[in-house]
């Protein structure tokens, strides 16, 4: 097994499926894989993937959000446009077959199982990244970079506590020491993981700035700035 195979989520779902949302997989032939890789949007090998996913899909009340065991396709229109929401079979390998990283997962054969759970909308100022580092929860940061959520400013450290206590529950069950985790936290204060990722390489540190660090020193939850204000007056030249 590749060392960075924990992160796949047919492979950690079982252990944590307990603190995550409820996720059902479809095994994907070689063939399909390649179907997938190729971006094929018709042709009877997309078909049979597309005639699969029915009865899966049937299970899943309303909107549907499927990504592969690696990757989601959020570098797509409709993740931009519907945040993913997908209601047919049809829709769902489309959706997949379209995104520039579904594919190039797929081409580099990192694919396997295409995974599929209730979409959800989720708010961005309830999606965070953890660093977990040597089996201890180093750092955590705002996921989404778009701007700073004030209404997170008063209760970032109570966050904090509740994200540690949620990491000492859990971490016996974890399947590395050191491994970055996405999670959610609902409206009624449920932590959710949403994905596992592997430390370092392509995996984004986000408010961390970069890798090399010294990540025994923990930095709690690090958050967008407020915007500066500027007093007085002012003169600008161009």
């Amino acid at each position: 097994m590749d060392n960075n195979d924990f992160c796949k989520m047919q492979n950690w779902y079982p252990a944590l499926s307990g603190n995550a949302f409820p996720t059902s997989f479809l095994k994907l032939q070689p063939e399909e894989v390649e179907a997938l890789a190729d971006g094929a949007l018709d042709g009877p090998i997309a078909y049979n993937v597309i005639t699969r996913l029915r009865l899966p899909m049937h299970y899943i009340p309303g909107n549907c959000f499927v990504s592969v065991d690696t990757c989601a396709p959020t570098d797509t229109e409709r993740f931009k446009l519907k945040r993913g929401a997908v209601y047919s079979p049809e829709s769902a390998w489309n959706f997949l077959a379209l995104s520039a990283k579904i594919r190039e997962a797929a081409a580099k054969k990192e694919v396997s199982n295409i995974c599929m759970r209730p979409f959800r909308r989720m708010n961005q100022t309830r999606e965070f990244r953890l660093f977990i580092y040597k089996g201890e929860l180093s750092a955590m940061s705002q996921y989404w970079l778009t701007r700073h959520f004030r209404r997170l400013e008063g209760i970032k450290n109570k966050i904090w506590e509740q994200v540690n206590e949620f990491f000492d529950e859990i971490s016996w069950n974890l399947p590395a020491e050191t491994f970055v985790m996405d999670i959610y936290i609902t409206s009624t204060s449920k932590i959710l993981i949403v994905d596992l990722n592997p430390w370092g390489g392509e995996t984004d540190p986000l408010l961390l700035g970069h890798w090399d660090r010294d990540w025994s020193n923990k930095k709690k939850l690090v958050m967008m700035p407020p915007p500066t204000k500027i007093f007085g007056d002012v003169n600008v030249s161009f």
